[in-house]
């Protein structure tokens, strides 16, 4: 990170990301985070008690040499004030390294930061199956192992939106396979990368499209009981009503069905082709049309009307259910 950066913001939905990312950059300045000589942590009660103690730590000499890192990790409003003084001040080139959750463009952290010349301000958002992709070979590469394609499409349609969940997965994957350097076969991929990835989600969204009403009830109880965000869930459902729907499109296009699950990208994993091309014959487009309208105000709802978005989740998705079957 060049001296002329004197703070990086880190902020977003994908909490796991944008700690992932933060800590690469902070690697760069200390190589071990926890090394107290020359990584300092101020809390928020620090920062609301002492305006000044970023500044602070950023001037102060590194006991060790080399420039100081300071980080601050779930930052808020609470410390725009104290970072705005270590923008303006001059003394010392130690970085400071924040991260935080979804900002909104009017938070004025965000703002301070976006506005600094001497600062960045980066987003992370939520994992798509392109950048889960590049996740998977990554780790699996830096692990000196090869998946088939199969395995790899397996993989992507189940690991979560979060980074440090799915990395945390895959990190299980690798330690399951030890010391075999084979590739990771569809059947490794099962026994380690499974409901707990997602915590269901693919699964509730496949309950949701297949008609199984009884499925559905038993998996949103757990993810109820795990805590899981309802609009996340509308979402993942979304995202299959979408592929249904661009399988639809193809094949008003002439193509049979077969042909147009085909044409998706990442590719519908082998083992569930038959199932899901039952549901691109049962879906036609004018219902996936509702189904999609259903679900973006279930989520409208989730986020404006103040009632309970487990229950708001639940009756959008139960009524998309019967009305798969």
């Amino acid at each position: 990170m060049g001296k002329g950066v004197r703070a990086v913001l880190v902020f977003g939905r994908d909490d796991g990301l944008a700690r992932e990312r933060a800590d690469i950059i902070s690697k760069q300045i200390a190589a071990d985070l926890t090394d107290p000589f020359q990584v300092a942590r101020p809390t928020a009660a620090d920062i609301k008690e002492h305006p000044s103690i970023i500044l602070d730590e950023l001037s102060a000499i590194s006991m060790m040499g080399g420039r100081r890192l300071v980080r601050i990790d779930g930052a808020g409003t609470e410390s725009t004030e104290a970072v705005k003084l270590a923008l303006d001040g001059a003394q010392g080139d130690g970085l400071l390294v924040m991260t935080a959750g979804d900002l909104k463009p009017s938070s004025s952290l965000r703002k301070t930061m976006e506005a600094a010349k001497n600062a960045l301000a980066i987003a992370c958002y939520e994992d798509n199956s392109r950048d889960l992709m590049g996740l998977v070979q990554s780790v699996l590469a830096d692990a000196g192992l090869t998946a088939t394609q199969d395995a790899v499409a397996y993989l992507v349609d189940n690991l979560g939106g979060d980074r440090l969940v799915s990395r945390g997965e895959l990190e299980k994957l690798v330690l399951y396979k030890g010391k075999d350097s084979s590739p990771v076969t569809i059947a490794d991929a099962e026994a380690c990368v499974g409901d707990t990835a997602a915590l269901g989600l693919n699964q509730i969204a496949e309950a949701v499209t297949g008609g199984n009403l009884q499925r559905l009830e038993k998996l949103l109880e757990r993810s109820r009981t795990a805590g899981e965000n309802a609009v996340a869930i509308l979402r993942t459902v979304q995202n299959r009503m979408m592929r249904i729907h661009l399988a639809r499109g193809h094949m008003e296009q002439g193509m049979s069905a077969g042909e147009a699950i085909g044409k998706l990208r990442p590719p519908v994993f082998f083992g569930e082709r038959d199932r899901f091309q039952a549901e691109v014959n049962r879906w036609g487009t004018g219902r996936v049309e509702q189904a999609l309208e259903i679900l973006l105000e279930a989520e409208l709802d989730c986020k404006t009307t103040g009632n309970p978005a487990d229950v708001i989740c639940a009756r959008a998705l139960l009524r998309l259910t019967k009305a798969a079957r």
